[in-house]
Formats: structure tokens, sequence, C-alpha cells
């Protein structure tokens, strides 16, 4: 890699729950140092559930924005789950909804300055109705939106999540 840095030390700062922080010294390129802030995270999954022309979205507060989001169905990877087993497994959690298979469309690298943490997006297939099933810190919506309203929240910015934007505008 022409322009690859080397880790020379990882320095945790922090271990929690959903992510580890850390500060490493890395070698560049030309020979010099640099400290590289790191978050650590599993990663997660997110999907995108159409069915008869209407888009399923949840709407549930983000505490680090301090308001409610507009998103796909979408959670972190559990330890020994595979990606496409947390899709299937949040559409059900959060929206009632089983699908018996998935399309993957994107791997997201969301924040790439400063975490290792990657987003993949799937299509839902063969959506059956099941029975939601929220975790006891979780409080959303789930509402059905048809494309024509859902371009024209993209519009006007009500829906603003990086990883809904990039699996609706790859229908729209």
């Amino acid at each position: 890699m022409e322009f690859e840095e080397k880790t020379l030390e990882k320095n945790y700062l922090y271990k929690g729950k959903i992510i580890n922080v850390r500060k490493d010294n890395a070698l560049l390129p030309n020979g010099n140092t640099a400290i590289r802030e790191v978050v650590e995270h599993l990663g997660g999954s997110c999907i995108l559930c159409i069915v008869d022309g209407k888009v399923l979205l949840v709407k549930q507060f983000r505490y680090p924005y301090a308001e409610e989001i507009w998103e796909i169905p979408a959670g972190k990877l559990n330890q020994g789950e595979t990606p496409e087993q947390t899709a299937i497994r949040e559409l059900e959690e959060e929206c009632g909804l089983k699908a018996e298979s998935v399309t993957k469309l994107f791997d997201v690298y969301p924040t790439t300055a400063y975490s290792n943490e990657i987003i993949r997006i799937y299509r839902a297939e063969n959506v059956k109705k099941t029975n939601q099933h929220l975790d006891d810190d979780e409080f959303l919506r789930a509402q059905w939106f048809d494309l024509q309203t859902v371009k024209k929240m993209i519009e006007s910015g009500e829906i603003k999540d990086g990883k809904t934007l990039i699996a609706l505008l790859s229908v729209l």
C-alpha cells in the first residue's frame, strides 16, 4: 500500500459496552510518527424493507444529536453473529417483521477518519409479520411511507441518517 501507516503502539483509553477508544502511535510513510485516535466498534447492519412500493422507517431519539431521527431498522452486531443475522434480527425486533432472506447492498464506512465501524446495508426479501420485541432501553415507532413521500423527506432534510440515505437513494 502506497500510504500505509503502521501501528507502533496501541493505548486503550476506554473500553466500553459499545465502543473502545484508543490513542495510538503510528509510523507514517515518510518515517515520521503521529498520534491516531481510534474508536473501535464491532459494526452494525441495517435493512431496507420495501413492500408494495412502501418503505419501512423507524423514528427514534438519538441521544448524541438530542433529536428524533428517521432511519431504516438497524443495530450493532452481537458477538458471534453474522451481519446478515443482525439485519434480520433487527427488522424483527424493531418492526415485528421477519425477512426469509436478505440481499446485501453495500458496506459503508461512516467515519473513516477515526473509527473502524462498518455498517452493512441489506434489503429484506419475502417479509412475513411476526411480533415486535424491543430491547428494554429502546423506544421507537415504525411507519410505512410511499417512495414519493420518502423522496420529499430526503429533499427537505427530514431524513438525515447516512446509512438510511445511502439505502434509500439506491432505490429512488
